[in-house]
């Protein structure tokens, strides 16, 4: 059975489907794959109609069943230096080398093996396989599918999310909030400076604020679960300017909070606005009334926080043989199933410690656990 599971992740890891790129080839070898089997197939577009989510069933109708859940795209591998070629699978050691190896195509690969298996058992519980696109821009295209099954009459049972955890059982992840600040300024001469507003000066003026509210929040509330056990604000992108000599008109400041789900992210929102329009907006205002700031949510991804008790938590132990659980501070699409109120957990072969590195890799070890977890789902779907 390893040796299928190595076999389809060649073939997964043969498909470029970085975010930016369709997954559709991809979906359409995996169609064909599991309608093989039995398996009935949905799809659901984006508005471009270039990328789809894949939801697979098999199993009796009109009763609740188990989803097994993973995204198709993948991030970059632009300007990352790769020893092995990335999009083909190589193996070394016991490990396997390649761009999604452990994000998380090991995942589906090992869903895929086990197709055989499920479509044979006499299942009492239908199992479904979801695979979704754009995962790693946001968890955004997961939605559409999450919204068509809120609205079933009958919703699957619990969801198993299988991003790389080592196949620890993880109940609980940080809300993400993601947010763009535009700050306009006047441009001029920068021999002129102080007739202009320098957007940059005053993006950089915000961008200390949001350091030191990083180190103020880290003070508490904490939570020894998390990896990270405090919430975080991080700046990651900062655009701006035109030339040297022109005082720079336009900067844009794309921020982040992580947020445990006991913190008051709102306040924190409302902190970093308040700095803005009552700090930095009078100053520039005085020099040009139409300058400013604009903070903008841009996406959200909610927080995971399902019960050490719940079912779903004690099942993933159970298929997974271990007793512990864990929380972390990435976001996964199991906050947006566990909102359609799906109870859902984490829980996948491969390490997040080689996500979205070069020479990206899963142990062969990793695959073989995840095999026997899907064939506990099967066996209990079947009693």
């Amino acid at each position: 059975m390893i040796d299928s599971a190595i076999a389809l992740l060649e073939r997964l890891v043969a498909f470029d489907t970085t975010s930016r790129y369709t997954n559709l080839p991809l979906l359409d070898w995996v169609e064909t794959l599991l309608t093989a089997h039995g398996f009935r197939i949905e799809r659901l577009y984006d508005e471009s109609g270039t990328k789809a989510n894949l939801f697979a069933t098999i199993g009796p109708e009109g009763v609740p069943g188990y989803v097994l859940s993973g995204h198709t795209d993948v991030v970059p591998v632009d300007g990352q230096d790769w020893s092995t070629p990335p999009f083909t699978l190589t193996r070394k050691d016991g490990l396997l080398y390649g761009r999604g190896a452990a994000d998380m195509k090991g995942f589906l690969a090992v869903c895929l093996a086990k197709v055989p298996a499920i479509a044979a058992a006499r299942l009492n519980r239908p199992i479904h396989l979801a695979f979704s696109y754009d995962e790693e821009v946001g968890c955004t295209g997961v939605r559409s599918l999450v919204a068509d099954l809120r609205d079933r009459p009958i919703k699957p049972i619990a969801c198993f999310v299988g991003e790389p955890t080592s196949m620890q059982v993880i109940v609980a992840h940080k809300a993400k909030y993601n947010f763009r600040a535009t700050v306009k300024g006047k441009p001029c001469h920068s021999s002129l400076a102080p007739q202009g507003v320098n957007a940059i000066d005053y993006a950089a003026r915000l961008i200390v604020f949001l350091r030191e509210l990083g180190l103020k929040v880290a003070e508490g509330p904490r939570d020894p679960l998390y990896d990270v056990p405090f919430t975080t604000v991080h700046t990651g992108l900062i655009s701006g300017g035109t030339a040297l000599n022109i005082v720079p008109e336009c900067c844009e400041v794309t921020f982040e909070f992580r947020s445990l789900p006991q913190a008051d992210s709102e306040s924190l929102v409302q902190e970093i606005r308040r700095f803005a329009c009552e700090a930095l907006e009078p100053e520039m205002k005085a020099i040009a009334p139409e300058t400013g700031i604009d903070i903008d949510l841009y996406n959200f991804a909610p927080g995971l926080d399902t019960p050490v008790d719940a079912e779903v938590t004690q099942l993933a132990k159970r298929f997974a043989g271990r007793n512990d659980h864990a929380k972390v501070a990435y976001a996964t699409e199991a906050c947006l199933f566990s909102e359609a109120e799906i109870p859902t957990v984490v829980v996948g072969p491969g390490s997040i410690e080689q996500a979205h590195k070069p020479d990206e890799f899963i142990a062969v070890s990793e695959l073989e656990k995840a095999l026997m977890f899907v064939d506990r789902l099967i066996a209990h779907s079947s009693d």
